[in-house]
């Protein structure tokens, strides 16, 4: 999460549009293995919470300086 990586996609939708557009990506090629990773909630203002494989959940920190450029 915090290395540069060329060719992904994270997009926020509306959640009454997520089904629509999530069948447009998988219709291409390139995005045919799309999914829904997360939703937007109002627990946690201002942060990010993901779970964890134990069924937890922990903040993800904000990223400290500039991200790392990929090096080919």
């Amino acid at each position: 999460m915090y290395v540069a990586n060329e060719g992904k996609l994270v997009a926020f939708v509306p959640p009454d549009h997520a089904d629509t557009v999530l069948e447009a990506m998988r219709a291409h090629p390139l995005g045919k293995e799309s999914v829904r990773i997360g939703t937007c909630v109002e627990d946690h203002p201002g942060m990010v919470v993901a779970g964890t494989g134990l069924g937890g959940t922990r903040v993800v920190d904000m990223p400290l300086g500039e991200p790392l450029p990929r090096i080919c």
